[in-house]
């Protein structure tokens, strides 16, 4: 099973076990809105947050391209707050997991 499988499988059920065990440990989100980066340990209640909530969805979502250095995802977007965004997701991979994430998005009226 690819990377990418395995973390659009751990989105839909919502495990967020299964989507930290496809992070690294030295794995930096890099948030697109400030560039302020932020590690494994602190991404995590954001990401349970969102994980948890029945208004997080994804939709269209989809593979561009992935090898064994960089896995690129499309999605759109609507999350907790509301809001939506076709969200561009760009993963660099080590070890087989995702190392450092970086996205750009454009909001959705």
């Amino acid at each position: 099973m690819s990377l990418y499988q395995k973390i659009n499988a751990a989105q839909n059920n919502k495990d967020i076990e299964a989507y930290l065990d496809c992070l690294h440990e030295d794995f930096v989100f890099i948030r697109h809105q400030s560039g302020t980066k932020v590690n494994k340990s602190d991404w995590t209640p954001t990401l349970m947050s969102m994980m948890q909530s029945e208004a997080l969805s994804f939709n269209n979502q989809r593979c561009l391209y992935e090898n064994d250095e960089i896995m690129v995802e499309h999605s759109f977007m609507t999350f907790p707050d509301g809001t939506s965004e076709a969200v561009l997701v760009v993963n660099f991979l080590q070890d087989g997991k995702i190392i450092r994430t970086e996205t750009g998005a454009t909001p959705i009226r």
